[in-house]
Order: C-alpha cells, then sequence, then structure tokens
C-alpha cells in the first residue's frame, strides 16, 4: 500500500485547425494521434485526465504529436473519430477512443477506415484495426472496499482542514455503514460497486453498503445531495465512481467531518477536499494510452486483441491519500497487502456485479 505519485490534469492548449479539437503538440513529429475523450471532458480529476497524462507523457518521452477533442454529446463520438480518421494534414497514426461509450461509432468507423489504428479504452471491440484495453476495476474497488469495512469499524480520526476551516475527518464504528457513489448506472460501474461490496463484507459481513445512482458524469451537486444523505443517515466512507459528479461527494464529505474515497486518479492530489479523501482506486488509463502509442510508435500496434489490466500488472491499485500518509493502522494496511496478494493469486474471487 505505498502511496504512489500521479502527475496529471488537463494542461493549458491551443486550437488547433482541427475543428473542434484542442491541441497538444502542434505537428512536424513523426508519430500523430488523435484523442476523443469521454464525455465531461478534460478537468474531471479523474477518468479522462488519467488519460490525458498518458499522451502528455507519450509526447514527453516518445516525441509525438497529439490533438485532443472533447465531445458535448454521444453523437459527436462518431464525428471527431472520423474527423481524425480522414485528416491527411496531419495524418494520425492513432486515434485514442476513450471510454466505453464509443465504442458504437467506432464499430462504424473501424470498419469505414481499414487502414486507421484505432484504441478504445473500457470496451472490447472486435476488429483488427482496433486495440482494445479493458480493466479489473472490480479488484481496485474489492482493495478499497476492504480498507473502508475496517476502518469503519474502528475509531479512526485525521486531523485537518475543509473550506479553510479546521475539522476532524473520522469513523463512525457504532453505525457500521458505507456508501457507494456511482454516475451513470451501467455495467462497468456495476463491476466498481460490486468490487467495493464484497470487498466491505470481506472486512466486516454485518457492515451495510448502501448504493446510489447520480445519472451523470458532471453533476457535482447531485453527488453533493446523494452521499450527504448517506453521511445523514450514518454512512462513515463513500465511495464514487461518478467522475466529476464525486466532487460533491468529498464535499459533502467535508461539511460533515466523514471521510471518502477517490476514483481513477489519486483525487488526493488534485481536490480541493483532500483532506477527506482517505483513498483513491487509481485505475490507470494514461498506461494505457502510453502502451498504445508506444506500440505504434515501435511498429507493434496490437489490432484485434484486447488488453486487460489489473491488480497483478497495477492496471488498478488503492492508493492512500496523500494527507493520510503514515496515519492507517498497520495492521490495516497488512490486511489489504494480503487480500491483495489472494486476489492476485485467485484465492478470491471477485465479482463483477453486485449479489444485492
Amino acid at each position: 500500500m505505498d502511496r504512489r505519485t500521479f502527475v496529471g490534469g488537463a494542461a493549458g492548449m491551443a486550437l488547433t485547425g482541427l475543428a473542434g479539437c484542442l491541441g497538444g503538440g502542434g505537428s512536424g513529429a513523426e508519430t500523430n494521434v488523435g484523442m476523443v475523450y469521454a464525455l465531461g471532458g478534460l478537468g474531471d480529476e479523474a477518468f479522462n485526465d488519467m488519460a490525458h497524462a498518458g499522451i502528455q507523457r507519450a509526447e514527453e518521452e516518445l516525441g509525438i504529436a497529439y490533438d485532443n477533442t472533447e465531445p458535448t454529446g454521444q453523437s459527436e463520438f462518431g464525428t471527431f473519430q472520423s474527423q481524425f480518421a480522414s485528416s491527411t494534414d496531419p495524418n494520425y497514426d492513432l486515434i485514442g477512443c476513450i471510454g466505453f461509450a464509443q465504442r458504437s461509432a467506432l464499430q462504424e468507423n473501424a470498419s469505414e477506415y481499414p487502414d486507421q489504428n484505432f484504441m478504445l479504452v473500457d470496451a472490447e471491440l472486435d476488429a483488427d484495426n482496433v486495440a482494445s484495453y479493458t480493466f479489473r476495476e472490480h479488484e481496485g474497488s474489492f482493495q478499497v472496499g476492504h480498507l473502508a469495512g475496517l476502518l469503519s469499524t474502528r475509531e479512526f480520526s485525521h486531523e485537518g482542514t475543509y473550506s479553510g476551516t479546521e475539522k476532524t475527518f473520522s469513523s463512525n464504528p457504532d453505525e457500521k455503514v458505507v456508501g457507494f457513489v456511482g454516475g451513470k448506472e451501467n455495467p462497468l460501474i456495476k463491476k466498481f460497486e460490486a468490487g467495493f461490496i464484497a470487498g466491505v463484507e470481506h472486512a466486516d459481513s454485518e457492515i451495510e453498503v448502501r448504493t446510489a445512482y447520480a445519472g451523470s458524469w458532471n453533476d457535482p451537486g447531485r453527488g453533493q445531495e446523494i452521499a450527504g444523505s448517506m453521511y445523514d443517515e450514518g454512512a462513515d466512507i463513500v465511495y464514487h465512481a461518478a467522475g466529476a459528479t464525486g466532487g460533491g461527494v468529498f464535499n459533502a464529505a467535508g461539511e460533515r467531518g466523514r471521510l471518502a474515497i477517490g476514483v481513477d486518479s489519486d483525487q488526493s492530489l488534485s481536490s480541493d477536499a483532500s483532506h477527506t479523501i482517505v483513498a483513491s482506486m487509481v485505475k490507470h488509463v494514461d498506461t494505457a494510452v502510453f502502451n498504445a502509442v508506444q506500440n505504434v510508435v515501435n511498429d507493434e500496434f496490437q489490432g484485434g486483441s484486447t488488453i486487460a489490466l489489473g491488480l497483478d500488472d497495477e492496471g488498478v491499485e488503492a492508493v492512500i491519500g496523500t494527507e493520510y500518509e503514515g496515519e492507517i493502522p498497520q495492521d490495516v494496511l497488512d490486511a489489504l497487502d494480503s487480500s491483495r496478494q489472494a486476489i492476485q493469486d485467485g484465492e478470491i474471487d471477485v465479482p463483477t456485479e453486485p449479489e444485492n
């Protein structure tokens, strides 16, 4: 359970000639990449920003150039994909399609542009010109669920600040309740929920896990409302898998002096409510993006294959919040090490669908 350093997030970018695109690297490089992000866009401090960190790393280490697009609606996925694929100045060597919602549009465009290389994150598409990257999110979610269960059943507190005010952020062992807030309800986010519930139960089967979905990836107000109700009804730790909506979970925790768990990136490094974030389930979309670009640069594109990343290859991992370094009891860290190893060894079979 060592902390990892994540350097990412959106940077200042200039408009380029491709309509609707934000430029990252300009032209003149031997390899050009077009990035089509998930809904919610850059600045979500989670999924999209992790993907952006990966392409930024590729620019720095591999000398590639890239352009970004941030669709605002489902209908724009296909448009941006085809704009990149049909471009000749520059010619894009790879188009990164970030998010499972792009699969339908990509299925059509992959067939329309058979000589174009694509990568798809969070879904599988059987096509020779598409490299698919998926994650075993349920494994990482089990880990943070295990952590939540272990902390929720003991007296645990952290002195910090929220909105400029000194506060104590603490567990509530008398209630034995934790929460999960999802963005939009779909099979992918159900994997987060299922793993989290299983991890909590692994710590203590008597803990109640309350779950709710906001119906949006970009509604912090709704996230704050849902999490606030959970905290008010006894929850002491809430885990979110809700994109930018999750910022509201941190605010609800901050107002009440409770704990929260972030997702996708180490959100304690970017949130103004960092003292509420005891841990994050980091999903290394940055690694997937970088590896896909590197394969293209090395003329080793993995078209027609699906690469699944989990705990065993650090595709996902539980990361303790930066404000909580040295504060998590050693027996809790040891228990997390044990459950991680048990998952990797196949001794714990983490479900992908909630049992309740």
